[in-house]
């Protein structure tokens, strides 16, 4: 497990009341520091509409990380891509388009023609794509997602929820970092496209210089749907980064102006406090049994935790762990956790791991030690 896996916090503490936001479930996260900060119905069952394209462009992004595909290649425009209806940006079979070129068009444009030629040509034809998209939401943890196409028109059983939807998302930017810059392009029109289809329907990524994606979403029985991220600079920290997620909102306004809201909010009643450096021990036990004497604890990335505005002066730490530590240690490995308080009252978890692997000690280290334990 590694340690940025393992760095799911749990909150204790009571947290600022979240602003009214209109919209059927919604969820805010610092992806920072990896906490919730606010959430409705977070585990509801919702229908993502073309919100399903940010687990088409993980699949497609995973394919040109694997130099299976590359972004000048070029691929054909089958029939069924063509005639897909919805937001498209008018390939037809005559063409063959660049990777490149069609991933703009299933995000900038949202369109349809442009997703359903890159699952055929990451997945040979539709159904085994949708059949990678099931089975990478099951590694990823999105347990309440379900696909049945790539492009997010409504179909029975074609469902996830806003929690899902902010796992999905966090790893598309992590696992994918060299991509997405696609996410911010505020206009994109390849020949054929109507002048009209050329913006981005993000309408925050024209309002607000620090928002960078992430996608929008649309069907009747969708409502009106949003992935926004935003990266602002604070000190002590550098950049901090916000994930919001609303969906079932009344119009394409609406969703920009509560994701917005929820982020503002996110931003002002939440400081970011670094504890830890990465790979920075929190902890260094004694260890019985190893060839090591002791194991370094702490994460592999920084750790930041998201309190109260006003509160980080209050902060402090206890590590629980089992005592005794007995090797062997694998390196990333879960060995307690690291309780974070506001004055006495608890706040968050936060799970530590073995910064590096202790192995077992030979024969005689290991007797001699038994003895020690027993004696102690």
């Amino acid at each position: 497990m590694s340690g940025w896996a393992a760095f799911a916090v749990s909150v204790h503490a009571q947290m600022p009341q979240a602003p009214e936001v209109a919209a059927k479930a919604y969820l805010l996260l610092d992806v920072t520091a990896n906490q919730v900060l606010a959430a409705k119905d977070p585990d509801t069952a919702i229908e993502p509409a073309s919100l399903t394209k940010l687990m088409t462009a993980y699949l497609v992004f995973d394919a040109l990380k694997a130099h299976k595909i590359d972004l000048k290649q070029t691929l054909p425009v089958s029939k069924g891509a063509w005639r897909m209806p919805g937001s498209r940006m008018f390939i037809d079979p005559k063409m063959k388009v660049p990777v490149e070129d069609l991933i703009k068009g299933m995000i900038v444009q949202s369109g349809n023609d442009a997703t359903i030629a890159l699952a055929e040509g990451v997945g040979g034809h539709v159904d085994r794509f949708v059949e990678m998209m099931n089975n990478q939401a099951q590694a990823l943890g999105m347990h309440q997602t379900n696909y049945k196409n790539p492009e997010g028109l409504t179909a029975p059983g074609h469902r996830t929820s806003v929690r899902d939807l902010s796992i999905l998302a966090t790893r598309l930017m992590r696992d994918f970092p060299e991509y997405l810059s696609y996410y911010a392009i505020k206009k994109y029109r390849y020949p054929g496209t109507p002048a009209a289809n050329e913006s981005n329907r993000n309408l925050l990524l024209f309002r607000d210089p620090t928002v960078d994606g992430l996608k929008t979403g649309h069907t009747q029985a969708a409502g009106y749907c949003m992935v926004a991220t935003a990266k602002r600079e604070f000190p002590n920290v550098g950049v901090r980064r916000l994930l919001s997620i609303v969906v079932g909102t009344d119009s394409e306004n609406a969703r920009a102006n509560e994701s917005q809201k929820l982020l503002n909010w996110g931003y002002t009643a939440f400081d970011a406090v670094k504890l830890f450096d990465a790979n920075q021990p929190v902890a260094v036990p004694f260890v019985w049994k190893g060839k090591e004497n002791t194991l370094k604890l702490g994460t592999f990335r920084p750790l930041v935790v998201a309190v109260p505005s006003g509160s980080a002066t209050q902060i402090k730490t206890q590590v629980v762990r089992p005592d005794p530590l007995v090797a062997p240690f694998a390196k990333g490995q879960a060995v307690g956790t690291l309780k974070v308080l506001r004055g006495d009252q608890p706040l968050l978890d936060v799970p530590l791991v073995a910064l590096d692997g202790v192995e077992q000690a030979g024969v005689l280290g290991r007797a001699w030690d038994a003895v020690r334990l027993w004696v102690k």
